[in-house]
């Protein structure tokens, strides 16, 4: 089974269609002559038997089962395959998966071949540190003692505005801070980081699971341990001595960190139940690297949800010290202009839900964003909840922020230049600061000379999720926006004369001689502002043809032309 182990972590680990095609096209001659001469049978022969025997009791039927379901899975995924294809193996495979189902891995168990395979597992990282708990002192406690290489700004927030409809598939919230009694200051582009806590419910969860759910205000201290191996072992630094155990856990660590090999390795040494610590190694090994990715990093499981699905394991605090990283602030793009809102800041945001990682189900939000919306909850407009009674006023909820060091996104120095920005969704949160700047530089200079300003927005609908609608038209009318390009990738569009247009990279190329221009002749600036993992790459991608086209090269000499705007910081973009 040497073989096929390797081809399928080959396969997931990285999952291109050069190398997946032709390995998918011979692996079924390989598989019937590998288990032809090991069991004299031909492949089909083997499974019809596999169906009738105890899908318990036959070990070999049972590697042949998982074999078929997984490279049935294989098929399904190309894409590019004829559906006669798909069909044919769909009906080979129709008789043996409601077995293959019941061996379907999970956090907690798994399937074989993984579950009799010899594991190569990592060596086990050296303890270091030792937790003491004291009785509390009844001192208060302040977020200051985060530590921060940045001022801080406590601020008051001043408004808050769902901008989507309750019916839009992600919820985006505008968050207006009162700035105005601090020296903080700021340029359109510009981001900033919101210091945020873990949630409360998770904090109080954890501390349970670790039976130290009485000690919750106990002074925290740590020391080296003094037989320690690792070599140059030293206290974190973003632990404050002395810090509750409440505050530890709430300020200091990132306890949805999804947990490394390393912590999973030094878990199996704390865990009780045989098959528990079976399961744990195999996460961690070489051989279990597809679950890993699968179950632990994809899942974004973290350190609660490991300890709700192994009850036995049952680590030291001291452990989860050394593996838990610091609690990062989370940035956020400054979508506003001083000169147009005056001691304010906005910035927006979607409220983030990912699936949850524990057999309840409920899905999680958002470390920052779930704290925020909640945060918001009693004066967010339109507020959907009941107004307070009468002489009652919602107090203004504060937050903590820090300024960024190194921005860069901002607006080309000479006005005139033309500026090209590509922002959908949340993405479109810069422009609108850099839209109401170049609104007041207008008003300040009549007489001034301005640049033409592209802006290629789009969301999922139109009706739903089309954010700062009334704002942009508003820039439109006005000429500050020159040129506005919205596309609807949910949208249907019937009636319209050209074909409709998805995404914002389809309105870039429909656009290109534009575009080409702005760039090329006019010593123009293009701004990307957004989702890094798809939308970056797929308008990087576009702006590689449209040059390609325009100027009539190959594409390699349009990447060149590209990585040149950049040195020349004319492609800027700000990615997450």
């Amino acid at each position: 089974m040497a073989f096929l182990q390797i081809s399928t972590v080959l396969v997931s680990r990285i999952s291109l269609e050069l190398v997946v095609e032709p390995w998918i096209d011979g692996l079924w001659a390989a598989l019937t002559k590998h288990f032809t001469s090991v069991g004299g049978k031909e492949m089909s022969g083997t499974l019809t038997a596999a169906s009738d025997a105890s899908p318990r009791t036959d070990p070999v039927a049972l590697e042949l089962l998982h074999v078929e379901s997984q490279v049935e899975l294989l098929r399904l995924d190309d894409s590019r395959k004829k559906d006669s294809e798909v069909l044919e193996q769909s009906a080979v495979n129709k008789e043996s998966s409601a077995l293959a189902a019941d061996f379907e891995s999970s956090l907690t168990r798994s399937g074989p071949p993984l579950s009799q395979a010899s594991l190569n597992i990592p060596a086990l990282p050296p303890e270091y540190l030792q937790a003491c708990l004291q009785e509390p002192l009844g001192q208060e406690e302040s977020q200051a003692s985060v530590t921060s290489v940045d001022p801080i700004f406590h601020v008051p927030i001043s408004k808050a505005v769902q901008l989507t409809t309750n019916d839009a598939i992600k919820t985006t919230l505008l968050v207006e801070l009162d700035i105005s009694k601090t020296n903080f200051s700021y340029q359109p582009g510009d981001a900033f980081n919101v210091i945020c806590p873990n949630s409360d419910s998770e904090v109080q969860d954890l501390v349970q699971r670790l039976q130290l759910a009485d000690r919750l205000e106990h002074r925290v201290f740590l020391k080296i341990k003094a037989d320690t191996k690792k070599k140059g072992a030293a206290l974190p630094q973003h632990v404050p001595e002395g810090c509750s155990l409440r505050f530890l856990f709430t300020w200091c660590l990132e306890i949805r960190a999804v947990p490394k090999k390393a912590f999973l390795r030094a878990l199996v040494d704390h865990t009780s139940d045989g098959a528990e610590r079976r399961r744990l190694q195999e996460l961690c090994s070489r051989q279990g690297a597809p679950d890993y990715n699968r179950l632990v990093r994809d899942a974004r499981a973290c350190v609660l949800g490991l300890l709700r699905a192994f009850p036995s394991c049952r680590p030291p605090l001291g452990l989860l010290l050394e593996h838990l990283p610091k609690l990062q602030p989370r940035p956020y793009s400054c979508a506003s202009s001083s000169l147009f809102h005056p001691g304010k800041l906005h910035f927006i945001f979607n409220v983030v839900e990912f699936p949850s990682d524990s057999t309840a189900g409920v899905p999680r939000r958002g470390v920052c964003t779930g704290w925020l919306a909640t945060l918001v909850e009693s004066i967010l407009q339109p507020n959907t909840r009941a107004p307070p009674a009468d002489g009652e006023e919602a107090l203004a909820p504060q937050i903590t922020i820090s300024p960024r060091t190194t921005n860069f996104f901002h607006l080309p120095n000479d006005p005139s230049a033309p500026v090209i920005m590509v922002g959908p969704g949340a993405g479109v949160a810069p422009f609108i600061g850099f839209l109401q700047h170049r609104e007041k530089l207008q008003e300040q200079r009549p007489g001034g000379r301005f640049g033409a300003m592209w802006l290629f927005f789009g969301c999922r609908h139109k009706d739903r999720d089309y954010l700062f609608r009334e704002e942009l038209r508003h820039f439109l009318k006005c000429g500050i926006l020159t040129h506005l390009k919205v596309s609807f990738s949910r949208d249907a569009c019937v009636g319209e004369e050209e074909a409709p247009v998805k995404y914002v990279q389809d309105h870039i190329q429909r656009h290109s001689k534009q575009v080409a221009r702005v760039l090329l002749h006019e010593n123009g600036y293009i701004y990307v502002c957004g989702d890094a993992k798809n939308m970056a790459k797929d308008v990087n991608d576009a702006l590689v043809e449209v040059i390609s086209k325009e100027v009539g090269v190959e594409k390699l000499e349009a990447m060149r032309t590209l990585a040149t705007l950049k040195e020349e910081k004319r492609y800027l973009q700000d990615i997450w």
